[in-house]
């Protein structure tokens, strides 16, 4: 899976927030509905124009964003 297939950052969509290609579903509204708790196939049915390869994608660039970054973590 490569993400750069299906993850877009464009200054004139959504303000540049990381998107799906072709929507302007932001990659963190995906991880948000993932972390509440919802199926993929719960996302795609509110989402229709969302694929179950778009979603790992997104799933995929969280995962390298969190190899770039240290989150602190309190005591």
């Amino acid at each position: 899976m490569n993400w750069q297939d299906y993850i877009t950052v464009d200054p004139s969509v959504c303000h540049g927030k990381a998107c799906i290609k072709g929507t302007r579903i932001m990659v963190s509204v995906v991880l948000d509905n993932l972390a509440a708790g919802l199926s993929v196939e719960e996302i795609i049915k509110s989402y229709p124009s969302l694929t179950k390869e778009a979603i790992q994608a997104a799933i995929s660039y969280a995962a390298e964003l969190a190899k770039e970054r240290v989150v602190g973590m309190p005591a």
